[in-house]
């Protein structure tokens, strides 16, 4: 496994911080379980030698503001090879600079687990700071979930999340809760967007990426 200190990239028509490579999940359809390092395109690799302090975070992102590719990004978004809130008094230190200096909506894409990982609620430390959450459902059956996701918490996870995401709908403008295409089946899917719908939410569908 190549490791390096790969903080932010681009990706799609974000700026994508990767904060740490700490994660309590090991789901089945996740690139990190590729053999090789699951490296993305663009980038050597995400498997950092450490976990960035906040201010060798904010500096990464003070030079790529220097850079005519900053005008470009659309979004900031705490996404690596790891879950985010793991690292969180990093991610807030963080997500209050880019709040207070520029004006691309901040995005996080979790696992909902962040209460359990923290062990508060973490929503209240959220709010303000973030405009949008991405978080893994993947499926609306907590077996199936559990068998999936398969994260240390166990059974625990599942209601976890969503009572993560019910609360954060009520102070953080956009919450989607997606799950991966053909890892469910379509009934899964409907009985998601459902589940979405009840708790104030939208569903997503993302695409499956390979990972031989």
């Amino acid at each position: 496994m190549k490791k390096a200190m790969t903080i932010i990239y681009p990706e799609y028509n974000g700026l994508y911080i990767n904060l740490t490579n700490r994660c309590p999940c090991a789901c089945t359809f996740c690139i990190r379980q590729k053999k090789d390092g699951a490296e993305f395109d663009n980038i050597d690799s995400l498997w950092l030698e450490h976990e960035p302090t906040a201010a060798e975070v904010i500096d990464a992102i003070k030079k790529e503001a220097q850079t005519p590719r900053f005008a470009t990004y659309k979004e900031f978004v705490f996404c690596g090879y790891g879950e985010p809130t793991e690292a969180l008094d990093v991610l807030l230190e963080v997500a209050t600079f880019l709040k207070a200096n520029y004006k691309l909506p901040v995005r996080i894409n979790t696992n909902g687990l962040g209460d359990l990982i923290n062990q508060k609620s973490i929503v209240p430390l959220l709010a303000g700071k973030i405009d949008a959450l991405s978080i893994s459902l993947n499926s609306s059956n907590p077996e199936i979930y559990e068998k999936t996701v398969r994260p240390k918490f166990g059974k625990a996870a599942f209601p976890a999340m969503l009572n993560f995401a019910e609360q954060a709908a009520k102070v953080i403008p956009k919450v989607v809760l997606s799950t991966v295409e053909t890892t469910i089946t379509k009934q899964d899917e409907q009985e998601c967007a459902r589940l979405c719908k009840k708790i104030g939410v939208t569903h997503r569908i993302r695409k499956f990426i390979e990972i031989n």
